[in-house]
């Protein structure tokens, strides 16, 4: 057995032993021993995709949905720069991820010889272990060295990505079996134990004083259960980014962007406290709305916790029961959830009564999706319509990309993210994207040689354009406007379904969309809408809803 072999094989065991089933390999020479390694492995499922990009987005939404780090792998030079932006994402929102990027050995580094860069450290502070596997050996000691980084790397993959740069010589090429040729068992301990059994702290949840009127607000990673068990026990409304998957039960109230927005209501329903469950993207206005007065306390058992408002004062790890301070205000949460009744009022009949605009879009997927079901939904305007008008619910897991809250790897994280939710049971999937998200990722639509072909429908808003600009003050000035920022590609989105083997459907009615969305996928369907149209709807949503909250008598 050669000693790229002998590595490989080990590493992927060990890579078993430690929780990983799923491994994403992009085609590369270098990379060679480690791909079929993975693929020879009874325990690991192995995804191809020709993209590097796209892989480690790909391996995102398999760790995102399974919650056990998912394995990547790629060839030497720009093949590992493509998987930075997947890295980053990874890091930022806390994704287990395991990147294996095969390299050069030392003697061929900085000679000009082909595909040849410095990896070391290539994602710099962005993966928490980052450990060079040296050449391999023929030597006893090796399968200690290589299954012990393995296991420390899966340790520390447990809060973001880790990085593994894996330098081999040539050949490359198979062998026979030769195992018994090496100078030391290759074999793992018994029982597929790891090499290395890590357990982690524990820690007691804390307690939390809870003034008469408080709120919890849910974002991204946030633990629902105990998001939703503490505002219950409080008698609080939780304000729940629909990613938080804490919009649900008799506390959550849906349309908190509405509510805040309107002067009145805000000061009439003024917390004395905070509790911040995750971290706020799209909610983070919300603590900026109160001000220095309000204290926030911050829930996260990292050491470089979440706090973008940089409001936090007092950092609890992990979130325990309310310390009630004083009598509770049994009127505190009916009357948000009053104020809650009269804008969902509003905001259902205005989007029942007009065309399938963008947000009655986001508003129906999430509430025709069946129990059991997963929903992922893209940046830009489709996570904003979505907090918007999403209903509380249960039997739905919403997820999204909000570490860097960028626009690309939205299709292949989508198809990770069902192909694990349906290898663990779970029911469709259904992804919700913007026409340049699913542009911008169009190669996760090659689905790969490994045949597997998710349950999952996307919906794709098509404006041909970025149409969260045309919200912004600039977009009426003409200043280059649909240049720079409207962005038209006038693709047809048929030809790219077409092209990849996709079913397609366009579809222009609630009705039509109700239908798609029964259908089995992998499928498109697209919904074609104009910019201007959008942002004129979305001015009339503000509008109307506010002049319902003012006639409301909820106080």
């Amino acid at each position: 057995m050669n000693p790229a072999t002998a590595l490989a094989t080990v590493l992927a065991d060990e890579l078993s032993r430690c929780g990983v089933t799923d491994a994403v390999i992009a085609p590369g020479s270098r990379s060679a021993s480690l791909a079929r390694a993975l693929w020879a492995h009874p325990g690991i499922r192995i995804h191809v995709r020709v993209d590097e990009r796209s892989a480690g987005f790909l391996a995102i939404g398999l760790a995102r949905a399974s919650g056990r780090p998912a394995a990547v792998v790629c060839t030497s030079g720009t093949a590992a720069a493509n998987l930075h932006p997947a890295v980053l994402e990874a890091h930022h929102d806390r994704v287990p991820l395991v990147v294996l990027t095969a390299d050069r050995p030392p003697e061929l580094r900085g000679t000009g010889a082909n595909q040849t860069t410095d990896q070391i450290k290539l994602y710099g502070g962005a993966v928490r272990l980052f450990a060079e596997i040296g050449v391999p050996e023929v030597r006893a000691g090796m399968v200690a060295y290589w299954r012990s980084v393995v296991c420390r790397a899966a340790a520390a993959a447990s809060s973001g990505p880790v990085h593994l740069n894996v330098a081999l010589r040539e050949p490359s090429e198979p062998d026979a079996d030769g195992a018994a040729d090496w100078p030391e068992s290759l074999a793992g301990r018994s029982g597929a134990a790891r090499w290395s059994a890590v357990n982690g702290p524990t820690v007691a949840p804390t307690d939390v004083p809870a003034p008469a009127r408080g709120l919890v607000v849910a974002g991204a990673g946030a633990d629902a259960e105990a998001a939703v068990s503490f505002a219950e026990a409080a008698g609080w409304p939780v304000l729940a980014e629909p990613h938080s998957n804490a919009r649900r039960g008799p506390a959550a109230v849906s349309t908190y962007v509405d509510l805040l927005s309107h002067p009145g209501i805000r000061a009439q329903l003024r917390p004395e406290a905070i509790v911040t469950c995750g971290r706020p993207g799209l909610a983070r206005q919300i603590l900026r709305l109160y001000g220095d007065g309000v204290p926030n306390t911050v829930v996260d058992r990292h050491a470089h916790w979440d706090d973008p408002a940089r409001d936090a004062s007092l950092v609890v790890p992990v979130l325990g029961s309310p310390r009630l301070v004083g009598a509770r205000d049994a009127n505190w949460l009916r009357r948000w959830r009053a104020a809650d009744a009269a804008a969902r009022t509003a905001l259902d009949s205005i989007l029942d009564g007009a065309d399938l605009t963008e947000p009655r879009v986001a508003r129906d997927v999430a509430a025709a999706a069946p129990d059991g079901s997963l929903l992922f939904v893209s940046a830009s305007m489709p996570v904003r319509d979505l907090q918007r008008t999403m209903q509380p619910r249960t039997g739905l897991q919403v997820m999204a990309n909000r570490g860097l809250a960028g626009i690309d790897g939205a299709v292949s994280t989508a198809i990770g993210a069902a192909l694990a939710h349906q290898a663990s049971g779970g029911g469709p999937a259904y992804a919700l994207l913007g026409d340049l998200s699913f542009l911008h990722d169009q190669n996760g639509l090659l689905l790969g040689a490994d045949g597997a072909a998710p349950d999952l429908t996307i919906v794709v808003v098509n404006n041909d354009g970025g149409g969260i600009f045309s919200m912004l003050g600039h977009a009426a000035e003409d200043r280059g406007f649909e240049t720079l920022f409207g962005t038209p590609h006038g693709v047809a989105l048929h030809h790219v379904a077409a092209a990849t083997g996709w079913a397609y459907a366009c579809v222009s009615d609630a009705d039509e969309l109700s239908y798609e969305l029964k259908a089995a996928g992998p499928r498109i369907v697209e919904i074609r809408t104009e910019r201007e149209s959008n942002a004129v709807f979305h001015r009339r949503l503000d509008g109307e809803i506010a002049a319902a909250l003012d006639a409301a008598p909820f106080d």
